[in-house]
């Protein structure tokens, strides 16, 4: 029997299981599935709290073969792609609601909003299912759906359980789907974009790529992926590559935490001013909001900035993921909760207040320790050895000095338990004095976009002189070439995980004539780039 149990405030903003009880199932999963000798569905039950009710004992109640993903054929990949962005389609005004993505699929169909399960009758085959939420009685017609959308539930309700099994997309929590979407209309369900799934008016078209991945090549220089979603790391884990080459924190934090740091870190302070201010007020409800089930606020930067680091180190275990350290600009910063009353405002944000600068400066450098916390807790506590860091926007070797120096004081000690650092080569500086900057770095990354608009003196969001903005440059593959062989020469690790290689197969071929040692490209573009990389390395004979 079921039954529903008023609840408080205090006890819905709280989390239900802590770490301890999370580890503790984990290790019955992995128990259980050794035991079974095969990839298990296991469902668990907690009598009670332990204090006011039951005894807090966790049980296994079922256990019983998985069934999707362990029979899936991993010798081939499947990625589903929509031509048109969404983010484009968002701004046409096509996106009719949002929820829950459950799977990577798009499908699209003929909407039918069901209301009840008395009315399953009116369903019919291929239509996209409508509907506020489901259970087992409406399983006849869900076999039948090109797609299922609800308004409401979670990653464990019937609705996803259930489209799982089936390999169908489904849109969950939506909210406002039921009435969002008309009867009969024609819509298409995406959820190749992440966490995020989408319900579009209309039917768009997308392809469906499909690889036979036991017959790609193997190549001298490593090729690697630029990730910035966490939700898509394991999906992308699945294409052959070398690692990581460039894991972007600022997708992390604008996503997942959306709060200034230095707003967490004075969030007392700012509490008591919200007394008498009421713009302050507002941001201090606003991050309450954000932060439910979190007493220690800064607590809650360091375990969701982690839990991304370690989602993505962990997909790609035990290939290296080199992890950017924040490059917000100012007025980027500024964007985030709180961050109008922590961040100054600059003529020219992008040579401005960014990277290596922010992390020594007083003002700054207790917001960088929160980052250098996350790392910690993702290598450490979680086992992600294979996590290295890399810092951006270091003007001086001198500051690359004080950057070192100051993750040492926060716990991050490069050599320690393998930690490698790396420095961004994206300034003419880091290229002249590259081997100063050997000196303090265990291996560079080009980024060859900011190489490129610094060393052609030109504003790359400027449409006036976009036209000369170039990565082909003669200038910028002289700089190129030139930090390739000083490096080579140093015995330090070099690679690229600029935009250029992903755009212009030359230019991918040049960085293999230069003996660069990886390239880290766009999920979209990895496969490609290996076939080509092959091939130019059989040209010139290396192995």
């Amino acid at each position: 029997m079921v039954k529903n149990v008023p609840t408080t405030r205090e006890e819905r903003d709280r989390y239900v299981l802590n770490d301890d009880e999370i580890l503790l199932l984990a290790k019955w999963a992995c128990e259980i599935e050794e035991h079974y000798g095969k990839p298990m569905d296991i469902e668990w039950a907690k009598d009670g709290d332990g204090k006011d009710v039951g005894t807090g004992q966790f049980f296994i109640v079922q256990a019983r073969p998985e069934t999707v993903h362990s029979i899936k054929d991993y010798s081939t990949m499947e990625t589903y792609v929509l031509r048109e962005k969404y983010y484009e389609l968002e701004e046409r005004g096509k996106v009719l609601c949002k929820g829950l993505a459950v799977g990577t699929k798009i499908a699209k169909g003929k909407a039918n909003i069901i209301k009840s399960a008395s009315q399953i009758t009116k369903f019919r085959p291929g239509e996209v299912l409508i509907t506020d939420m489901t259970d087992p009685d409406w399983e006849p017609i869900m076999k039948v759906a090109s797609a299922i959308v609800t308004n409401r539930g979670g990653r464990t309700c019937h609705a996803a359980i259930v489209s799982r099994e089936l390999g169908i997309p489904c849109v969950i929590g939506t909210e406002t789907a039921t009435r969002s979407i008309k009867n009969g209309q024609e819509v298409t369900v995406d959820c190749s974009e992440g966490e995020i799934g989408y319900i579009y008016d209309g039917f768009l078209e997308y392809d469906i790529e499909r690889l036979d991945l036991e017959k790609l090549p193997e190549t001298k220089t490593k090729i690697m992926m630029n990730v910035g979603i966490p939700e898509k790391a394991f999906s992308e884990g699945q294409v052959p590559c070398d690692g990581v080459g460039l894991a972007r924190e600022e997708f992390i934090i604008n996503s997942h935490i959306g709060i200034h740091p230095l707003a967490l870190i004075y969030f007392d302070e700012l509490k008591n001013k919200a007394k008498d201010d009421k713009k302050i007020a507002r941001i201090v409800k606003k991050i309450e909001e954000r932060t439910k089930g979190y007493a220690n606020k800064v607590e809650y930067f360091v375990e969701r900035l982690a839990i991304g680091i370690g989602r993505i180190g962990a997909a790609f275990y035990p290939r290296d993921v080199i992890v950017r350290l924040s490059d917000f600009k100012t007025n980027e910063y500024a964007n985030l909760i709180g961050g109008e009353l922590y961040e100054p405002q600059e003529h020219n944000p992008m040579i401005g207040w960014r990277g290596a600068s922010r992390y020594y400066g007083k003002e700054f450098k207790p917001a960088f320790g929160l980052e250098c916390k996350a790392l910690l807790k993702a290598r450490n506590e979680m086992g992600l050895t294979n996590i290295k860091v890399m810092v951006p926007f270091c003007r001086t070797p001198k500051e690359g000095k004080k950057v070192v120096e100051v993750m040492r004081e926060y716990g991050l000690v490069q050599g320690e338990n393998d930690l490698e650092v790396y420095v961004m080569c994206e300034i003419p500086s880091n290229v002249i004095l590259a081997d100063e900057f050997c000196d303090v770095f265990d291996g560079f990354s080009i980024g060859s976009n900011d190489l490129t608009q610094l060393a052609l003196g030109l504003d790359r969001d400027s449409e006036l002189v976009a036209h000369l903005y170039d990565e082909r440059s003669e200038a910028v593959k002289r700089l190129i070439s030139q930090v390739i062989e000083i490096a080579r020469q140093r015995g330090k690790k070099i690679g690229i995980c600029g935009q250029a290689p992903s755009d212009f197969p030359e230019f991918t071929e040049f960085l293999v004539k230069c003996g660069i040692d990886s390239i880290s490209l766009n999920p979209d573009v990895v496969i490609k780039t290996r076939l080509l990389v092959a091939e130019k390395e059989r040209e010139l004979g290396i192995k």
